[in-house]
Formats: C-alpha cells, sequence, structure tokens
C-alpha cells in the first residue's frame, strides 16, 4: 500500500475569513452543500457508486439478452455503450468536483443553461430514482420465490420499507455504514461469479468438462433477432446495447452524494476516475462471463423467458445457477441466491438516498413545494418519506406477474435515465465554452479530462439515438405493443411538455455562452474555504486495485 494524497489535518488553524470560522463544525461539515453534513469518507463513496449500480440487472436480468444477441452480441453491445458512458462520466467529473453542491447537474443545467432544463431534468432524474425503488424490491420478492412462492408481496414490500427508512432516516453517516458492507457484499459475489466461471471454464467442476469458449462456436458467438441473417445479428446486438443503456451506470451516483461528501475535492476524482475500470471490469466483465456459462439457446433460460418454465424473474433465469446446476454444483445456487438478494436490496437503499436528495435539492431551487426542504440531524426527512411512498409501487406484483412489473419499470427508468445523460452532456459543453468565453483556465478544475469536448458531443449524439431506439422492435411486422410504445417513448413527451411549460410560465431563457455565474452564488468559493479549513489523509492501493479501487482507504484521523 502506498500513500497517495494528503490535504491538510483535521483540525487546523482557523480560516483568516473570520466570520466563516467562527461558525465552528458546523459551517465546515456543511460548506456548499445547502445544509446537509459532510460525512462520507471516500470508502462509502466509491462503494455507494459501485453498490447502487450493480444490482439485479447485473447477475440476473442481463442474462435475458443472451438468447437476442447471442454471446458477442451481448458482450459488444455492452463494450459499445460502456465507451459512451465512459465520456459521459467524464462530463459529470469535471463539473461536480468544481462544483460538488446537492444534486450538482440538476443545479448546473438550471444555473448554466437554462432554468427550464433544470426544472425538466430535475423531474425526470428523480422518476429514474423513484421508480426504480419498486423496481429492486420486485425484484427482491422475486429472489424470495426461488425458494418459497409463499411469501406475499405485501409482506416483502413492507418490511424492506421499515428497513429503508431506518437506515435513511438515522443520519446520513449511518446510511453510509450500512452501504459501505452492503456493497463489500457485492463486491465478493461479482469477484464469486468471475472465479467461478475461470475455474469451471477450465475444468474445475464435477464433470469434469473443460467446456472454455465452446459456446461461441456451438451454437455461436452472435444469435439472430427478429429476422435472418446479417440484419438479425445486428438487431440482436442493437437489442443488447439498449439493455446495456439500462444496466450501466454510475456517474450520477457519485454526484449525488458530493454535497455530503468529507474534502470532496479530494475524494471525488479518485470516484470518477476508477469508474472506466469498473465499467470494463464488471460490466463489460459480466457480460462476457454470461456469454461462457451456457449457450445462447439453453433450454432451461429460454423456457423460464417464455413462462413454460418457472423461475422467471428469479436467480433460477441467472445463466450462472443454470450453469451450475448443470454442472450438478449442490448448494452453490442457494448461496449466490442470497448474496444476490442483499446486492438488490442494497441498490433499493441507494435509489432511497438520491431520489430524496433530488427532491430536497428541487425544493431548495422552487421546483418542489418548499417543505420539503425540511432536515433533521442533516436528513431530509419528508423528501425520504416521499421516496418510502414510491415503494408501494411494488404492490402492483399484487395482481399481475412480477416478472412483467420489473419489465414495466425498465422501460420506464431507461428512458429517463438518457434524457438525464444527454442534458448532462449539454450542460457540460455550456460549461466548456462559457469557460473560455470568461477567460477560466482549465487548470483550476480539481479534474481535467483530455478528452473533452469531444466526449461531450459522443454523449449528446448516442443517448438521442439510443433514446430512439429503445423500443425499436415495436416497429417490426407482428411486433406493435401500443403499452410498449409508451413505456419506451413517453416520458420523451413528459421531459419536453415539462421543459417547455417551465419556460412559458416563467418566462425563463437559454443564456449565451459565457453568460453564466460559474461560482454559483458563492457555493464554490464557500467549497474552497471549506477545503482550505480541513485536514484529510487518503492511502490508495497498488496497481491495478488502485484503478478500480482507487482513494476508498483512508488512515484513523490524527
Amino acid at each position: 500500500m502506498d500513500e497517495k494524497t494528503s490535504s491538510k489535518v483535521e483540525g487546523a488553524p482557523a480560516s483568516p475569513d473570520a466570520s466563516f470560522a467562527a461558525e465552528g463544525d458546523s459551517v465546515l461539515i456543511t460548506a456548499g452543500s445547502g445544509h446537509l453534513k459532510r460525512d462520507l469518507g471516500p470508502a462509502q463513496v466509491q462503494l455507494y457508486a459501485i453498490g447502487a449500480a450493480i444490482g439485479t440487472g447485473v447477475f440476473v436480468a442481463m442474462g435475458s439478452s443472451l438468447p437476442t444477441g447471442g454471446p458477442a452480441g451481448l458482450f459488444l453491445g455492452f463494450a459499445l455503450w460502456a465507451v459512451v458512458m465512459y465520456g459521459i462520466n467524464e462530463c459529470y467529473a469535471e463539473m461536480v468536483c468544481y462544483a460538488p453542491v446537492p444534486a450538482p447537474f440538476t443545479r448546473f443545467a438550471a444555473e448554466w443553461v437554462d432554468e427550464a432544463l433544470g426544472f425538466a431534468v430535475s423531474w425526470a432524474f428523480y422518476f429514474n430514482q423513484a421508480f426504480l425503488i419498486p423496481f429492486e424490491i420486485t425484484a427482491l420478492h422475486r429472489l424470495i420465490g426461488f425458494w418459497t412462492d409463499k411469501m406475499p408481496v405485501e409482506a416483502t414490500t413492507f418490511a424492506v420499507i421499515a428497513l429503508y427508512a431506518l437506515f435513511n432516516c438515522l443520519s446520513v453517516k449511518w446510511f453510509g455504514i450500512s452501504e459501505f458492507y452492503l456493497s463489500m457484499g457485492k463486491l465478493i459475489l461479482i469477484l464469486l461469479t468471475f472465479a467461478f466461471t475461470f475455474i469451471t471454464m477450465l475444468g474445475g467442476n464435477p464433470l469434469n468438462d473443460r467446456y472454455g469458449f465452446r459456446y461461441w462456436q456451438n451454437p455461436g458467438a452472435f444469435a439472430e433477432f427478429l429476422t435472418e441473417g446479417r440484419t438479425g445479428r445486428f438487431l440482436g446486438t442493437l437489442n443488447c446495447m439498449t439493455y446495456a443503456t439500462f444496466t450501466i451506470c454510475g456517474p450520477e451516483f457519485v454526484s449525488m452524494v458530493a454535497a455530503e461528501t468529507r474534502s470532496p475535492r479530494l475524494v471525488l476524482p479518485n470516484a470518477f476516475s476508477s469508474f472506466k475500470y469498473r465499467l470494463l471490469f464488471f460490466f463489460c466483465g459480466a457480460a462476457l462471463a454470461m456469454g461462457i456459462v451456457i449457450p445462447y439457446d439453453d433450454a432451461t433460460l429460454n423456457g423460464i423467458l417464455s413462462g413454460d418454465l418457472a423461475g422467471g424473474g428469479t436467480s433460477a433465469a441467472s445463466p450462472y445457477v443454470i450453469a451450475m446446476r448443470r454442472m450438478k454444483i449442490s448448494g452453490l445456487p442457494h448461496f449466490f441466491n442470497a448474496f444476490v438478494m442483499t446486492s438488490v436490496f442494497s441498490c433499493g437503499n441507494g435509489y432511497v438516498f438520491s431520489s430524496s436528495r433530488t427532491l430536497y435539492t428541487m425544493a431548495l431551487a422552487g421546483r418542489a413545494p418548499r417543505f420539503f426542504t425540511k432536515t433533521f440531524r442533516g436528513v431530509p426527512v419528508y423528501a425520504v418519506m416521499v421516496a418510502l411512498g414510491f415503494c408501494l409501487l411494488t404492490l402492483l406484483g399484487v395482481s399481475s406477474n412480477t416478472s412483467k412489473v420489473m419489465g414495466y419499470f425498465i422501460a420506464l427508468v431507461t428512458c429517463n435515465q438518457l434524457l438525464c445523460y444527454m442534458s448532462t452532456c449539454i450542460t457540460y459543453l455550456y460549461f466548456y465554452y462559457g469557460m473560455k468565453r470568461q477567460g477560466l483556465s482549465r487548470d483550476i478544475l480539481p479534474y481535467r479530462s483530455v478528452l473533452q469536448p469531444y466526449a461531450a458531443y459522443v454523449g449528446v449524439v448516442m443517448t438521442i439515438v439510443m433514446i430512439l431506439l429503445l423500443g425499436f422492435y415495436v416497429f417490426f411486422p407482428g411486433q406493435w405493443s401500443i403499452m410498449w410504445f409508451f413505456l419506451n417513448y413517453a416520458f420523451i413527451g413528459v421531459f419536453i411538455v415539462a421543459y417547455v411549460g417551465w419556460k412559458v410560465i416563467h418566462g425563463t431563457k437559454l443564456r449565451s455562452i459565457g453568460d453564466a455565474d460559474f461560482g454559483l452564488a458563492g457555493a464554490v468559493k464557500e467549497i474552497d474555504d471549506y477545503e482550505e479549513l480541513i485536514e484529510f489523509n487518503m492511502t490508495g492501493y497498488s496497481g491495478w486495485l488502485d484503478r478500480i479501487f482507487g482513494g476508498m482507504r483512508q488512515p484513523k484521523k490524527i
């Protein structure tokens, strides 16, 4: 282990600005945070970002795309979108590390581009996070169904609500601690799945079957989707890529904890810079592993997905579990299911946090009722209560097939997620060229990307393209569905109405490049002063571990 970076030590001498220092510790822990507390350390930030991004989609639901794209199509679809997401991450990183304020990218859109865009993005991101809460609870209930179908949806829902309330209402510190341990379990699980894939493909299984990349040759690397030939293989890869737009995420979660991070200018750059390696290792690695352990025409997987066999939406549909059972590895599927349950619970816990902070920031800016700004011990309690209210949407599974309900939430969330990414890239272009117009050097930025502004342009174009392609399959003969058309595209209309409606009612104008207040009404200066006062020391791992988990270790206070 080697020492990475150090700032000053906590308890440093008071700032020359007496009025600032006179506020004492309360100012230090709320500087630029809108009355939220800066209690999260580097390990908690890193693991929250990992934990919120990696859930049932990586361990189970990703397998539903395998029959449409094949192993190569699945891997290629995820790899292509991972490249785009790397560029989008760089947009978040530069802006958020410069101004780590509450719900930063929604505030940037409002203050640097157009107040109407900030309004539309705020609500798009809010519904994105809010709909993911019942999605994860629904997934959790389905995972319980791996063992028994006697557990009522209502019991799962209210038990989870109680736990989410406990973790999110005590304090941000306890939220960080809970996410730390839950996310550690998730990291252990994904590493175990990679180890399982590697060992068994080399013959380390009860059947002594050294299968290697056999399924890439038979039945083949690419599957055909909707039609035959090259077109079918292309559409199969495209379908995998549209699923990747839902599964691959992360920079927005680092951004959401920016206002509650200790020494954000030191901690956040590490969290963002290690994201590109997590993209390769976790998301692309999972897509590769799933295409190795079973063939895309596996009878069990296709039977579960079609409804002919039981287990849809549970771990029984995971390629890993199918492979474990085929190799006659007893006990391991149950262990896997239990670990996935903690992973899914962690994701939902994180979404309660991020959606409540978004609503809190919207209320501060006048885009939501003012009483959502009320905090208790640094926690926006009313905003948390509304987030918990979205858990009740899980009860849709009482009268509907829970696997279908999960599909509804995925369709609604993906469109909103892409709209937020598109808006963030547009905001970044205003930030990049605005700084140039105002004569501000990029040397003042805590995080600088060599890819800009080209990454932002690619992000804008690709998010628009993928938004239009989300429901491409409904336009093929025999595939038309009004319900799925609206589930995939309805929020485009909602976003446009929100933007135009706010603009008309409030008479907002699109700002000229260079007219923005990059100091955010003094918030950036407040954070500058905070960073001068606080002493913070971080150590990191060496080699490849540092690239993936950079800046997670924090020594004891001096």
